[in-house]
């Protein structure tokens, strides 16, 4: 009997006035089911019953234009707009309103200058106010835009637009007025990293580079965080010819950040045009195990490491490529290469070429420097043997214009026989054949 008292007490409200969060609510159960007309009757009733509320007008201004009432659906809105004078929000979305679905049509447009005008009496230089009006008011554009906020960022950014927009053949923009906006919003939001470099690009766009880079230095000072900037400084300065200051610039940002990828990739840009390829290939190296890249990326890189002398390096930079391109088999062989030259890691090497050659197909390569290197890594283990098989191979392997390098494979060779005082006849025979290779 009490929970029936408590229900019948607890429904009288809902009876006596309609809640428009519970219509609603009933409105979206009803769209869940495909039940379109129920739900429409649902949206209205909590409409009607909270007219203000910006979710419901736009509803049923969407469910009038699908049904083809077009000066309904402009009806509802501007209603809804009279009845909420003092926010932007629902004069703009009337406006915006009145102008996708006015297209062409005078009295529309009309009525929406009518109501940003009047908006912007209440809120005198709201950048979004003024943006849609200019538009709409052409032949006013200039003193509409003379009404913007001197310093704030959001107000500098559409005067800057809005002048360029304006500006009609010989008419140029008023680049100094431009200037003292930017400036002066600047000023006062140093720290603002996205305005900073729209008014640093301002700069640059205007061939004013020493300016742009101010900005910027000043920003930084602001924002000593904001690493990205201090990059783009180390750009313009670049650009500027400003060589020591650029590379000490994107260096500094390096020493904050080691693995920042754009720094490592202007400098191994700035240092391919200095034609110091071994910084390029470090930064081009460091870019890559921080990004990743395709295998011929990393292989490219590794045979420049090697042909260098540098297969530390080299090393370092395929074990990133294995991790990232595990079955590639190219890899691996370099990998087992760079790794028997390089002292540090000499004794992993004969692992890593049998995990190469067992990764192969059928277990062989027929690659002539995989094959001369896995031959002196087993002769180093004592596998003289398996090493004789691989220099074999790798002799007959090597193409007809690879003169010097077959002429080393059979003096190796040779002497692999000489050391185990075996086969001298032969071994006589392949240093013939490497001298008239290539004479000593």
């Amino acid at each position: 009997m009490c929970r029936h008292v408590i229900f019948i007490l607890l429904a009288l409200p809902l009876a006596a006035a309609t809640n428009p969060r519970v219509e609603f609510a009933f409105g979206v159960l009803a769209e869940s089911r495909g039940e379109n007309e129920q739900a429409s009757t649902h949206y209205e009733n909590a409409r009607v019953a909270d007219p203000t509320a910006a979710p419901l007008v736009e509803r049923g201004v969407s469910r009038l234009i699908a049904a083809g009432d077009r000066a309904g659906a402009i009806r509802l809105y501007r209603e809804f707009a009279a009845a909420r004078p003092d926010e932007p929000a629902a004069q703009l979305g009337f406006s915006d309103f009145l102008v996708r679905e006015g297209a062409g049509d005078a009295l529309a447009l009309k009525l929406a200058r009518e109501t940003l005008l009047s908006a912007l009496t209440k809120n005198p230089g709201e950048p979004e106010i003024i943006r849609r009006l200019v538009p709409l008011d052409r032949a006013n554009g200039r003193m509409l835009i003379e009404q913007l906020l001197p310093d704030e960022p959001r107000s500098a950014s559409l005067f800057a637009s809005l002048s360029k927009s304006l500006s009609e053949g010989d008419d140029e923009p008023p680049l100094a007025e431009i200037d003292r906006r930017y400036q002066l919003s600047f000023d006062a939001h140093q720290e603002n990293a996205a305005f900073a470099r729209e008014v640093s690009e301002h700069f640059r766009n205007t061939k004013r580079l020493d300016r742009a880079i101010d900005v910027l230095k000043r920003h930084t000072v602001a924002a000593p965080w904001s690493l990205d900037l201090r990059l783009r400084i180390g750009v313009l300065y670049l650009t500027a010819k400003r060589d020591a200051d650029g590379e000490a610039a994107l260096k500094e940002v390096l020493a904050i950040h080691p693995k920042h990828a754009l720094a490592h990739q202007a400098l191994a840009k700035f240092y391919r045009q200095q034609e110091n390829s071994e910084q390029a290939a470090y930064h081009a190296g460091e870019l890559l195990k921080i990004r990743g890249g395709s295998p011929s990326e990393f292989l490219k890189l590794a045979d420049e490491h090697m042909a260098a002398g540098r297969p530390r390096e080299a090393r370092l930079l395929l074990e990133k490529a294995a991790f990232i391109h595990p079955d590639h088999a190219e890899i691996r062989m370099k990998l087992a290469i760079a790794t028997h030259q390089d002292p540090e890691s000499r004794a992993m090497a004969p692992r890593l070429f049998r995990e190469a050659e067992s990764a192969a197909v059928d277990g062989k390569i027929s690659d002539p420097v995989f094959l001369t290197a896995s031959a002196e890594a087993l002769i180093e283990s004592g596998q003289n043997k398996a090493a004789e098989e691989r220099l074999r191979a790798a002799i007959r392997a090597y193409p007809t214009d690879a003169k010097k390098e077959t002429a080393a494979a059979l003096r190796r060779l040779a002497a692999l026989w000489e050391n185990e005082n075996r086969n001298a006849d032969a071994a006589r025979a392949l240093l013939q054949r490497a001298d008239s290779l290539d004479p000593k």
